[in-house]
């Protein structure tokens, strides 16, 4: 065992036996041994394991001797944070992938006058969880039932102060639907266009053009120059390292017209933009990405490296059931692999696209099966299935895993928010 990790230890073995409550971790070993065993249980079943004992409990809610302790002896591991529904309402939970289990994390904080909070950005910052503005209805508001931007920010530490929200300053401008990127280097959280558009109205709602970053350490944010046109859903992420560090966004939406003088039809961006961030850049556009015809508008993109240790990471778009992958030095998107179809899968409840591990996962749910009988008798309760496909790019293989939910109705990916979180 190495000094870092056998010092990490001998730490947190002192910190258990700070506590005149606590006991010994497990009877018959010494405590530098029992907590290295512990660390190595997964974190999504620590809730289940803390009513073991107190000194367990002690322990167990010391999460940041926990990573620190998984950090020198292996890898830290990938962790999705999914937000079914209004946070406020419906709690999020982590997903452990490797493990396949679930563990439930405490509400936000509720606004007794916002209600149905959807298109808000959930991002990770090391371990603590963000959750930035989206699109509400706001009881104060006429009419009432026109949704409106927030601008709230909130943050959740996953190590220490686990069961609370921590409410942080907003952003300068309240947007919903927006490009969000955390830069974990730099302390800072990059947001650019948005608007107001809810679920509810497919058609409706503004759109913006400034361009905000967020300095965690002074909890404050400042404008930073605009993008050339008004864009909302768009995605973002970084490119580059060090002060060549640059802010990508693609795809979104803009102007609208209208078909029949009745129907409102978006008009959906087929380019990108980049923003240098050194020395208060300015924005630069790049052409086209498809050609007329090719695709209506972007799909669900992830990126599969870190933009701030290498120059180019893979940059992949979820179309349907194809995946393509983006060709920098052509401006185009390229066919990767496509999804196998599986006549289980609910597609009218869309696609959750992650990249975790050097690996894409393509989530959907699947159809109920419960017979008719049951769905009758109010005390019947079955768990929503999950279906995860997963495609690696270096084997060009898939391979598909089923497991249970939580939650009691299936997870519409259209409107739920996911993030990963490394532990």
């Amino acid at each position: 065992m190495s000094s870092s990790s056998s010092s990490s230890t001998n730490s947190s073995s002192s910190t258990v036996n700070s506590n005149d409550s606590m006991q010994t971790l497990i009877p018959g070993l010494p405590n530098d041994i029992s907590t290295l065993i512990i660390s190595f249980i997964p974190y999504s079943h620590h809730s289940r394991l803390k009513p073991v004992s107190k000194s367990w409990k002690y322990f167990l809610s010391s999460k940041k001797t926990i990573i620190t302790l998984r950090n020198n002896q292996f890898k830290s591991s990938n962790i999705l944070c999914i937000f079914p529904q209004d946070p406020s309402i419906s709690p999020p939970y982590l997903f452990d992938f490797q493990n396949r289990s679930w563990c439930p994390l405490p509400p936000m904080p509720c606004n007794p006058h916002a209600y149905g909070l959807s298109n808000f950005i959930s991002i990770s910052l090391g371990h603590h969880i963000y959750v930035l503005g989206g699109s509400v209805f706001d009881t104060r508001s006429y009419p009432m039932d026109t949704p409106t931007p927030s601008s709230s920010v909130f943050r959740l530490d996953v190590c220490n102060n686990f069961n609370t929200w921590e409410k942080l300053a907003p952003m300068i401008s309240p947007r919903g639907s927006f490009a969000c990127i955390g830069n974990s280097k730099c302390g800072q959280i990059l947001v650019a266009g948005g608007g107001s558009r809810h679920p509810m109205f497919n058609a409706a709602g503004s759109r913006l053009n400034s361009v905000e970053c967020y300095n965690v350490e002074k909890d404050e944010w400042i404008a930073l120059d605009g993008l050339p046109r008004f864009r909302a859903g768009c995605v973002g992420f970084l490119i580059g390292k060090g002060e060549e560090l640059e802010f990508w966004v693609m795809g979104g939406y803009g102007e609208s017209r209208t078909v029949s003088g009745v129907f409102h039809v978006d008009e959906y961006y087929r380019n990108g933009v980049i923003l240098e961030l050194k020395n208060g850049g300015k924005w630069r556009e790049i052409g086209d990405m498809w050609g007329e015809g090719e695709r209506r508008k972007l799909g669900s993109v992830v990126v599969l490296g870190d933009g701030g240790n290498r120059d180019m990471p893979v940059v992949y778009m979820l179309d349907g059931y194809d995946i393509f992958r983006y060709d920098s030095s052509a401006n185009r998107w390229v066919k990767e692999s496509s999804v196998p179809r599986e006549s289980r899968i609910d597609s009218t409840l869309g696609f959750g696209f992650v990249a975790l591990d050097g690996e894409l996962h393509v989530m959907s749910s699947l159809k109920s099966m419960v017979p008719a009988v049951n769905r009758r008798q109010r005390y019947h309760k079955k768990c929503a299935t999950l279906f995860i496909q997963t495609y690696s790019p270096k084997r060009r293989a898939w391979r598909s895993l089923t497991t249970k939910t939580p939650f009691q109705s299936p997870l519409d990916f259209n409107t739920a928010v996911m993030c990963k979180l490394q532990l």
